[in-house]
């Protein structure tokens, strides 16, 4: 008994030293530049949302957050990246809907488990998508869309930043959902896809609002529905796209903060604790209203729950789609 007792003690002893290790580890972090990658090329909202909150935590944490666009792949690029990172709490990654819930169902060999391969950090929050047309197309509501594409199977075009995002799954999901037949045709990027919508090249697309609302309220592009199960307060006299008929229909993106697994439990919870901080800010918060997000702060335990969840239901829709990578 005696050894036993000796070998417990030897246990507790080493465990409260590895907790004071953990603990003496956050207090030292950060001593040197965090570098967030944003897995897409920038210019696009969730550089916007990424180096937001970056600079705001870098106040928080009196250390330097240097944002890296890392794109490709649909993001996957940059997000396996940090997936392969040194778990030491100086790289991180902007989580989004189409790197951590459609990415692995699309791209056989992504690289990553977005359950097992990261340490999420809290959830930034949620962005809708918009359905929008050009002004020259005959639409007005999403009641004639559906019966003018009925009308014309597979005449009509929508537009993405590219295969496999979130605006290429929306479409294709609003499709299954109307039982219409809508053809997608590829960009490089939001910025792109939306010229060719502003110039009438494509007539249609599922864009984020951020990108949209201004052109909206200008004349330039006509909203037909928010993909949110609730309006937008950018556009809040468009309605969702279940009160416009298409039932259940919920295609929110969501951002959060994820490191790689195996960051100590201490240097997560002073991140968490720096974004919680960045987003009650009143410069932040009105900053990602303005563009449209629904600022949803979490622990990281409510984060990793999310992921879970967010995984399957795109996951799924990736599966009925059948949509294939380049």
């Amino acid at each position: 008994m005696r050894g036993w007792s000796a070998s417990l003690a030897m246990v507790l002893l080493a465990s409260a030293l590895g907790g004071n290790c953990d603990v003496a580890r956050a207090q030292a972090y950060p001593n040197r530049t965090i570098t967030l990658v944003v897995p897409f090329p920038p210019g696009g909202s969730t550089s916007i949302v990424g180096r937001l909150v970056a600079d705001k935590m870098s106040d928080l944490l009196g250390q330097s957050i240097v944002v890296d666009n890392r794109g490709g792949a649909g993001g996957t690029v940059g997000t396996k990246a940090v997936a392969k990172s040194d778990p030491d709490g100086y790289t991180l990654l902007l989580g989004y809907t189409g790197t951590l819930a459609i990415g692995p169902s699309l791209y056989r060999h992504v690289g990553y488990d977005p359950r097992k391969d990261f340490a999420p950090i809290g959830m930034i929050g949620h962005a809708p998508s918009s359905l929008v047309v050009h002004p020259s197309f005959p639409a007005r509501t999403v009641a004639e869309l559906v019966a003018y594409a009925k009308a014309n199977p597979g005449k009509v075009n929508f537009g993405s930043a590219g295969i496999g995002t979130v605006g290429h799954i929306t479409g294709e999901y609003f499709a299954m959902e109307t039982g219409i037949q809508i053809v997608h045709i590829p960009y490089k990027g939001t910025g792109p896809a939306m010229s060719d919508l502003l110039g009438g090249h494509i007539p249609m697309s599922f864009s984020p609002i951020a990108t949209t609302a201004a052109n909206v309220k200008a004349g330039l592009l006509r909203a037909l529905a928010v993909t949110s199960v609730h309006r937008n307060h950018l556009l809040p006299e468009v309605p969702t796209m279940i009160e416009a008929g298409v039932s259940g229909f919920d295609a929110t993106l969501a951002y959060g903060l994820v490191a790689p697994a195996g960051t100590p439990p201490a240097v997560v919870d002073r991140l968490n604790k720096a974004l919680r901080g960045a987003l009650a800010s009143e410069d932040v918060r009105k900053q990602l209203e303005f563009d449209g997000t629904e600022i949803t702060s979490s622990t990281p335990e409510q984060y990793a729950d999310f992921i879970d969840k967010d995984e399957k239901k795109w996951s799924e829709l990736v599966k009925k789609s059948g949509v294939e990578p380049e």
